[in-house]
This record gives C-alpha cells, structure tokens and sequence, in this order.
C-alpha cells in the first residue's frame, strides 16, 4: 500500500517512509489545532477500547476510517489517523455543537463565496458528512461496483483526489467542501489534545515532538540544546480521559482536564495566571 500524505493543498505519494515531508504538514497543522477546543461526547481511557459512537452509523464510520488511513497512514514514524482513534474524534464532533453548527451563522440568503469568507453552506458540518459520504458511496457503486470503503487503496486514493478536484457531483455539497471538512477534521482529531477522542497515545505529539501543555517551563527553559525527556501530559494529565459531553450541545464536560476545555476562550489565560489557589490546566505540573 502506497504512503500517503496531505500537504499545501493536494495528497502525495510518499516516497519514503522515513521522510520529513509527514512531519512537516503535521507542524504546521499543530499551530492550529494546539488551540483547538471543540466539544467531546462519550468518554474512555486512551488505553481502552473507542467509545461507542454517537454520529456515525456503521457505513458510515467504515467510510470515515477507510479514508483517515489513506489521508494519514501509519508508517514508520508511528500511528496514522485510524490507530489515533481520529474518526472518534470526529464522531464526537458532529455529536456535539460543532456537528449541529453552534457558533456558526445559518441564516439565509446562501452563496458559495471565496475561500477567505469562510463557512458559505446551508447544511451543518453533521448534515455536510451525512449526505457527502452517500453520495460518494453512491459514485463509487457506480464507477467501481463497491461502497468506498471496500475499495483497493488505488482507488480510494482515486476518488481522494478527484473529490479534492472537484470532479465528484455531490449534489448540493461541493466536492471540494466536503474534501476539505474531512481533511481539516482528520489533522486537528490527530493533532488535538487526547480529551477531545483523537491523538491516542499521544500518536500525534509523539510525531512532532510535541510533549503537550505545561503551566510553565521554567526548570527546563536554560537546558539548551538538550533532549526534552518528561512524559507527554495532555490537558488532562499523563492518562487522558475523553471528554464527556451530554447529548445536548448545551451540555457539560465531565472528567480530568474537561474544566478547562468548558471555559470561554477569554478566559483560558486568566485561568492560567489565576491567583484563585487553582491551578489551570488540571493534572499538567
């Protein structure tokens, strides 16, 4: 099976197992999704086995797994997106107030903009896979005689790209939406702290040399030039737990680390810099 990687815009063979060009993309993918705080659903050790889901029906999570590992496969340098649990992150997702639009304004009227606009569609991110992935299963029956997930690699990657191109009718969705939602999904689930679902074992960090958030690094930040060597911690500690989320998107989080992830972005630094005698985020010192 050929190595496969997304990076400035289009998937590349990779030519080398070994090669910078995976943990490249993923750097620059951690900027963004080091800030990530979405809502997660249902909650389990990252040792134990995934959470049942809350989204996805069987066809469905089957479709997402079979393109997450074709997007970003294990190798060599470690775990791809299926052994970091990334469609439980994102089942998760659209559980919650990301899936159902939360934040996000739906009102009418609805034109397809630039790239720079943003969000343009009238469907939820829930809504936007739902359809996407039946109608993709519905053109590979066609092209191919089988649903995208009981595809041969070469072909998965083939309907990857031309979704990526355009050159699928989806109906409705833009082919190139759709691609890019389940694209940028794929890399923060790999790339999120643990209690969000996805980066289990910490597979993603580990990739980029991530050691996951501290209160401060004052006993370490005079070591130069010296390998960094404390465990990899998440938000909520040396053993994440993924979030609980009720089924309501107004719901709260429960379980170590989820304070944090529940306060208002404002009030993340504050949190940190509390002289409360509570100290944010739980579990990291």
């Amino acid at each position: 099976m050929d190595k496969r990687s997304h990076m400035d815009g289009e998937i590349r063979v990779a030519e080398d197992c070994a090669s910078p060009s995976r943990r490249s993309f993923l750097v620059g993918a951690a900027f963004m999704s080091s800030t990530l705080l979405l809502a997660g659903c249902s909650g389990s050790e990252s040792t134990r086995p995934p959470a049942s889901p809350r989204f996805f029906k069987d066809d469905e999570r089957n479709f997402i797994r079979a393109a997450i590992d074709r997007l970003i496969p294990a190798d060599q340098l470690g775990a791809g997106a299926v052994g970091a649990s990334v469609d439980r992150f994102i089942d998760a997702q659209l559980a919650g107030p990301f899936g159902q639009a939360v934040g996000i304004y739906m009102q009418a009227p609805f034109h397809l903009g630039d790239e720079e606009q943003g969000y343009q569609l009238p469907f939820t991110p829930a809504q936007v896979y739902r359809l996407g992935i039946q109608r993709v299963d519905e053109h590979c029956r066609k092209r191919f005689g089988n649903a995208f997930a009981h595809l041969k690699p070469d072909q998965q990657d083939a309907i990857l790209h031309d979704l990526e191109d355009g050159k699928i009718d989806l109906g409705e969705i833009p082919a190139t939406d759709f691609f890019g939602l389940l694209w940028q999904n794929t890399r923060e689930g790999f790339l999120a702290d643990p209690i969000y679902g996805g980066n289990r074992d910490f597979a993603g960090w580990k990739l980029i040399g991530y050691n996951g958030p501290r209160y401060n690094y004052l006993d370490d930040i005079g070591d130069f030039g010296k390998a960094y060597e404390r465990p990899y911690v998440s938000l909520g500690g040396t053993s994440p737990v993924m979030c609980r989320f009720g089924d309501s998107p107004t719901g709260r989080f429960r379980g170590p680390g989820c304070e944090y992830a529940q306060m208002p972005a404002k009030a993340h630094y504050d949190a940190l810099t509390t002289t409360t005698g509570k100290v944010w985020p739980a579990g990291n010192l």
